[in-house]
């Protein structure tokens, strides 16, 4: 019984170490240029959608069933989703703030397999009159010890490459929609 107190006790100190050292936060954002005026790439951004266009995780699952709330393209609108693929699962994304021509800001939640919500945003920006560089990226708070979770599934999953690969391949989707 000592020996496995002694490991109990173990295991608890080393969570509580990682916790006390493991990020807070989880940022990532990646971007790419696409050759289009940047007024019609967010005419495009803004609607939600318009991403089942071009989104990675609509191409995941091309049969999920999809559920609009709202008027698309402005704050409050939301986007559900619930699908057999467990990656996908069920959720919905809702517009939280749009600064028009520069900015969309909406929340990611899902609800099954497990629930968890983050921030997510696009924005764009002029690099000449016919190009603009796009930015996705994400932000989540992970107070302790939501960051030992954080800190698992990153280390030891991979959990951060695959959403980079995910992020590229929505950019690499939306200029191809766009330059075509």
């Amino acid at each position: 019984m000592k020996i496995f107190l002694r490991i109990l006790l173990g295991i608890v100190l080393v969570l509580g170490l990682i916790g006390i050292f493991a990020p807070k936060e989880f940022s990532l954002q990646r971007d790419i240029t696409i050759n289009k005026p940047k007024g019609l790439v967010f005419d495009e951004l803004k609607l939600l959608r318009n991403h089942d266009k071009w989104s990675a995780w609509s191409k995941k699952d091309p049969n999920m069933k999809k559920e609009f709330v709202g008027t698309d393209g402005t704050v409050g609108f939301t986007s559900r989703w619930e699908s057999k693929n467990e990656e996908l699962g069920v959720g919905e994304q809702e517009i939280k703030k749009i600064v028009a021509g520069e900015r969309l800001e909406t929340e990611i939640r899902f609800k099954v397999p497990f629930e968890a919500a983050f921030s997510s945003y696009l924005t764009t920006e002029s690099v000449s009159a016919n190009q603009t560089k796009v930015t996705l990226g994400m932000h989540d708070e992970m107070p302790f010890p939501i960051n030992i979770l954080g800190f698992i599934m990153n280390v030891c999953f991979d959990n951060k490459t695959k959403i980079i690969k995910d992020f590229d391949a929505t950019l690499a989707g939306l200029k191809t929609e766009l330059e075509k």
